[in-house]
């Protein structure tokens, strides 16, 4: 009995073990790796223009040779001026606003003062005394010539004639400064209204009067600036100082906008340090398109030293992923049932120095010449491509 129990135990160990031998071939079974992601991301015409996409090419930039420094926009002061009234009096109308551009000569606003009528009616007596001064002149020497009249006689009239002649000029200076045509006065016009002019041409920064306040030669009517002759300010280190001299061109960005960038030429380097610190200011004058640049404007600047130039892209255009850096060269454009798409591919690079928002790239293949990249926004393509990936 107790061998029929013990031979059937037997025969299941047997092949329970035999079982497990043929099983181990499959624990031994080697898994493929997975596939490598696509560089290849598609975005549609909807998804870069939401995301804000720009397109651009490779430039050439001046960045291994070169100095960087931080500065501020400035208007030299001869392209900045107040508006004010040689004489004082009531303000009777304004002209203008915050933003107007006026030119030189065009009125600011009126002033009224009925003093100033006195100053005419002086000139208007002084011309009357100066015809009667001539003739008078004119008949003394008649009378002298005939020996009817001493000498001394003309030389008195002559004497008052230079007077006369000395008071009306600083009578037709003192009411030309004002504004007022001595011609109209010599006719018998007599005006108590005074017209302010711009004394310069440019952009009203700022009007500080108002319709009936009094103002006088120390009260600013309103500001003008011309920001036509923008110039940049920058403060260099001791220790680069001796890199510079003058017609050096500065490549520069705004702080608060680098997307673009701006030329300036170096003029005039200071001589002395700025206060207390290390730095030596640094002028230049601003070249070419001067749109969205005014005064007060914090700059971040690149000072060129030489002809060496290196690939480089906006900073933007680099994104980085596990390590590595990237931008993403534009391939094509597909158009299909849905909206239109277009591909781009992810291609790796080496960054190099970086300056005026722009970074030196160092590729790891050949790039098709006048090859398009994108400059802003590639952070959402590479999202866009991790997203894709983990989907699939």
């Amino acid at each position: 009995m107790i061998r029929r129990i013990f031979i059937p135990l037997f025969v299941s160990a047997f092949i329970f073990s035999c079982g497990e031998k043929k099983a181990e071939p499959a624990g031994e079974t080697t898994v493929e790796p997975a596939e490598t992601a696509s560089d290849i991301v598609t975005l549609t015409a909807l998804q870069i223009k939401t995301a804000g996409i720009g397109l651009g090419t490779i430039d050439q930039k001046n960045l291994q040779t070169a100095v960087r420094a931080s500065g501020m926009l400035i208007v030299p002061n001869q392209n900045k001026a107040l508006v004010t009234s040689v004489h004082s009096g009531v303000i009777k109308s304004l002209f203008v606003q915050p933003g107007n551009f006026v030119k030189k000569g065009q009125a600011i606003a009126t002033i009224i003062n009925p003093g100033i009528a006195g100053l005419q009616q002086q000139l208007q007596t002084v011309n009357a005394q100066l015809n009667l001064a001539q003739v008078e002149v004119t008949r003394q020497k008649e009378l002298v010539a005939g020996n009817a009249a001493p000498l001394k006689n003309v030389q008195r009239i002559e004497t008052e004639l230079v007077t006369l002649k000395a008071t009306r000029n600083s009578l037709v200076q003192q009411l030309q400064a004002m504004g007022l045509s001595t011609a109209g006065v010599a006719r018998g016009n007599i005006s108590t209204t005074l017209t302010i002019a711009a004394p310069i041409s440019g952009t009203i920064s700022e009007v500080s009067a108002q319709i009936g306040s009094n103002v006088d030669a120390s009260t600013p009517i309103a500001q003008i600036v011309n920001n036509s002759q923008l110039h940049v300010d920058l403060f260099v280190y001791e220790k680069d100082l001796a890199k510079l001299q003058s017609d050096q061109t500065i490549h520069f960005t705004l702080t608060n906008n680098p997307g673009k960038e701006y030329d300036a030429q170096i003029y005039s380097i200071g001589t002395a340090f700025v206060h207390e610190t290390k730095t030596i200011p640094v002028h230049a004058i601003v070249k070419g398109d001067k749109t969205g640049l005014i005064e007060g404007m914090n700059i971040s600047a690149v000072i060129s030293l030489g002809d060496s130039v290196v690939p480089a892209v906006p900073a933007e255009a680099i994104v980085s992923a596990q390590g590595n850096d990237y931008i993403f060269l534009l391939m094509d454009s597909t158009t299909g049932d849905a909206a239109r798409a277009t591909q781009f591919k992810r291609i790796p690079v080496v960054k190099g120095t970086s300056g005026a928002g722009y970074t030196e790239v160092k590729f790891l293949e050949d790039l098709p010449a006048n090859a398009r990249i994108i400059t802003r926004g590639a952070f959402f393509a590479l999202a866009k491509m991790i997203n894709t990936g983990e989907e699939e």
